[in-house]
């Protein structure tokens, strides 16, 4: 008798489940990993899709260490990292910046934040690479629109 109230909370836990909608607002998870990964895919890139409303984070590439890793901002002085970065996204036409990211110039930072080209969704990204190979932040933001277009978004 004592299984028929843990059977009917599970059975409730498991309906309430899969009514949530699913994390990222339905976003192409692993088609966006392999698209992005694709376009501006290294390992030290980041990239952070929010809704523009709320600025909740809802798809995010690349691990919490270069997301959350300061670097130089490129156009003010001081250092910023991705998740600070997203308050750009709103700027009409975004912002695109890219500077040495150690004093030798032997390593550079790429900045993209602006708004995801989307007819469905109102989401703002921020997109940060950095290293030897790093891409410049208007390659970055053109690259990325090519793979938001080919995810549908």
């Amino acid at each position: 008798m004592r299984r028929a109230p843990a059977i009917a909370a599970l059975a409730c836990v498991a309906a309430l489940g899969a009514c949530t909608p699913k994390s990222g607002q339905g976003l192409p998870h692993s088609e966006l990993d392999n698209l992005v990964g694709n376009a501006i895919g290294d390992p030290a890139t980041c990239l952070l899709l929010a809704d523009a409303k709320s600025g909740v984070v809802v798809y995010q590439y690349g691990n919490e260490f270069n997301c959350d890793r300061a670097l130089p901002a490129c156009d003010a002085p001081g250092a910023m990292n991705a998740r600070a970065a997203l308050k750009f996204a709103k700027q009409p036409g975004g912002r695109m910046q890219s500077c040495p990211s150690v004093p030798d110039a032997s390593r550079w930072v790429g900045w993209a934040e602006g708004r995801v080209p989307s007819k469905t969704r109102d989401l703002i990204y921020s997109a940060v690479m950095e290293g030897q190979h790093a891409l410049p932040g208007h390659e970055i933001n053109a690259r990325l629109y090519d793979a938001f277009t080919k995810a549908g978004l």
